[in-house]
């Protein structure tokens, strides 16, 4: 069985992406759960390069198949923000709760049809043969108000207009399936499935 090891210490990220690669015939691994302590700067400007940096820099240390990802929130009205910056984006210390109240402010009065926004994550696997990404997305909304509990960061006040709901509303197994790290992932382990035969 081989290893993969994802390149992240986000407790909420390991184990959504151990939930979706459930059913590939390998061990998945957190940095942490492998033994890696290593801090990695993402300096990269785009969702892409931030994963493949993470990927390379721990693929070098393995000599083995790590995942990474980079994944963020991209707010229409706000120009885009806070995209690659956030996990950043309202300081380094703030709190997923912190993060959504602050999100609500900035929107605050700002009408339905501005609201628009997305999910975007950029996944990387990378080898000691190459390297690769892939993308996923998930349209919909900044919510009026925060709601739900099953999930992490903006999730609580990201509404997904099909369901009336917000992502943090959403049971597992809906939001794996339709979510922009789902999308990502579920690619992600077709080319694992490749690679470990």
């Amino acid at each position: 069985m081989k290893r993969v090891i994802i390149a992240t210490r986000n407790r909420g990220k390991i184990q959504e992406i151990k939930n979706l690669l459930q059913g590939t015939d390998c061990e998945v691994l957190s940095m942490d759960e492998a033994g890696i302590h290593k801090d990695i700067t993402e300096d990269g400007l785009t969702f892409d390069e931030n994963a493949l940096i993470k990927a390379v820099a721990i693929q070098r240390i393995t000599g083995g198949i790590v995942l990474a990802d980079d994944s963020g929130l991209e707010v229409d009205f706000l120009n885009h923000a806070p995209g690659i910056y956030t996990a950043r984006f309202l300081g380094e210390g703030a709190q997923d709760a912190d993060r959504c109240c602050g999100l609500l402010k900035l929107m605050e009065g700002i009408p339905d049809e501005y609201r628009s926004a997305r999910f975007v994550c950029s996944a990387a696997i990378a080898t000691g043969d190459g390297e690769l990404t892939v993308r996923g997305v998930l349209e919909g909304r900044i919510a009026l108000r925060a709601a739900g509990s099953n999930g992490f960061g903006y999730d609580p006040v990201f509404l997904v207009p099909q369901y009336g709901k917000t992502l943090a509303q959403l049971d597992s197994e809906l939001k794996n399936r339709i979510s922009h790290r789902g999308k990502a992932f579920r690619e992600i382990a077709e080319r694992i499935k490749e690679l470990t035969g």
